[in-house]
């Protein structure tokens, strides 16, 4: 089968409303334990992580007031702009990576919209029951019960959306210092928007909007086609052997009744978050959570008929159907996805390389840096004994979270022979921070006479003496009078 885009439906809703709210089922198996552990590793880095200290402060801290950034003991500045880039570049191309082997497993497994669906669906069902429950509930008049049922769960989305804005205030604003200002009321109008801004948003998202979002908000959905072929693994329907579909008694030969293996139970359309009949075929709305596996695998379990019938698959693999007659204790593994094609081999090969050149940058990242401005207002002055005088602005920038004292020189240039500094060359640098120095340097009246009316280039250096030694050079130039 030769490699071309996979054809996706635009998708096909069973009979339902646009505006019709979805209640799914729940559901268990090997894949919604799988969902639920990408919910459990998520969550506790999100929430957990304002709470980590290191050396002495928050492992991660955005400081945006004062311009710098604290990741795991490193002190970033707006200057390293590029490493943020990288970052987005490599998830970028790890996203596409993942897209050309297994589909959109992402908006299925770890998308943060699918994670707070996914705690907020839990909430519901613990406060009003599952599917059938909640369909009652809908259909009930207003009275105590409703009334309690949905002021519960509603109370428990809010304050579950107002944490989640408190812990993203947390990565600017020091979370520990957050809780203290709450009783206060002392917080500052701009953290008390976020965290309200941020929590209404997941509050609508997770609660309110829910696959809405999927299928009209995100991006990723429409332009997903385009990364996928004919090898690419998707949930998908095994038409070939379910096909035809329909009820049977449970011990009944299927074959014998001219039916196919699926049942019609339309469980995998109850179950899906998203709301769609994945017996359509593959449709731009899934979003590969594998909740419509886990609801067929039960039925076939509990029909006698082998696995698989929804699985993980691709065009090449639903051209070779399964074997129906393949015994039920021997269930498939799932396929491994095709690592040896174009699309993959290319993405991953992009993705390498950025993560190389990423990681061997931040390896290499100086802590120390500078950069110097002439004085504008004197370019240039003749002091005693005839010699010239340049005035300097030197930034110096420590991304070390520690004090640091350095020393200022001039790097020695025969064209400029006798070139000195003769400010005070030392300074101490402040911890995580910048520090503009006066910088004055004299050439030697002899020299000076000498080169009179030229512009030169001249090397600056900052060396630092403890605790560890490191240096930094900028280029500027050295202005002669006339």
């Amino acid at each position: 089968m030769s490699h071309r885009p996979h054809p996706i439906a635009p998708g096909h809703l069973l009979d339902m409303a646009p505006w019709q709210k979805i209640q799914a089922r729940s559901v268990s198996g090997r894949y919604t334990r799988l969902r639920w552990a990408f919910v459990w590793l998520t969550q506790l880095a999100f929430y957990g992580l304002p709470w980590l200290s290191w050396a002495g402060r928050p492992a991660l801290l955005f400081d945006l007031e004062h311009r710098r950034f604290f990741v795991f003991g490193a002190v970033f500045f707006p200057q390293d702009m590029i490493w943020l880039t990288a970052l987005l570049i490599a998830s970028a191309l790890l996203l596409f990576f993942v897209t050309t082997l297994v589909g959109r497993v992402w908006c299925g497994f770890a998308c943060p919209q699918t994670v707070y669906t996914e705690l907020f669906s839990w909430i519901e069902r613990r406060c009003e029951g599952d599917r059938l429950a909640r369909q009652r509930l809908d259909a009930a008049p207003w009275g105590a019960r409703k009334l309690l049922r949905r002021g519960g769960k509603h109370l428990a989305w809010s304050l579950l959306g107002l944490w989640t804005g408190l812990s993203l205030v947390g990565y600017f604003t020091p979370v520990r210092e957050l809780l203290a200002a709450l009783p206060a009321g002392a917080l500052g109008a701009w953290e008390l928007f976020w965290i309200l801004f941020y929590g209404a948003a997941t509050y609508l998202h997770a609660g309110w909007l829910r696959e809405k979002v999927c299928q009209h908000a995100c991006p990723y959905g429409r332009f997903q086609g385009a990364m996928l072929d004919s090898r690419t693994l998707n949930v998908a329907y095994d038409a070939a052997r379910g096909e035809p579909r329909g009820g049977r008694a449970r011990q009944a030969d299927a074959r014998a009744l001219g039916l196919g293996s699926c049942v019609d139970c339309t469980l995998c359309v109850q179950v899906c978050p998203v709301g769609i009949d994945i017996r359509a075929g593959f449709q731009a709305a899934c979003i590969n959570c594998g909740a419509c596996i886990d609801a067929c695998d039960t039925v076939m379990d509990k029909t006698g008929q082998p696995r698989g019938l929804i699985r993980f698959a691709s065009l090449e693999g639903l051209a070779r159907p399964q074997s129906a007659a393949q015994p039920v204790t021997a269930e498939k593994a799932p396929p491994r996805p095709g690592l040896w094609r174009p699309r993959a081999l290319v993405y991953g090969s992009l993705l390498l390389a950025t993560v190389a050149a990423l990681g061997l940058g931040l390896l290499q990242r100086p802590t120390l840096r500078m950069d110097a401005m002439r004085d504008r207002a004197v370019l240039s002055r003749e002091v005693e004994d005839g010699a010239i005088e340049n005035t300097y602005q030197v930034l110096l920038l420590n991304a070390r979270d520690g004090e640091r004292a350095a020393a200022l020189q001039v790097v020695a240039d025969p064209a400029l022979p006798g070139l000195t500094v003769v400010s005070d060359p030392r300074v101490m640098l402040p911890a995580a921070d910048s520090q503009t120095v006066l910088l004055r340097l004299r050439l030697p009246a002899e020299a000076a006479q000498r080169l009179r009316g030229r512009i030169l280039p001249v090397t600056l250096q900052a060396r630092t003496l403890e605790p560890a030694p490191e240096a930094a050079r900028t280029r500027t130039t050295f202005v002669l009078p006339r």
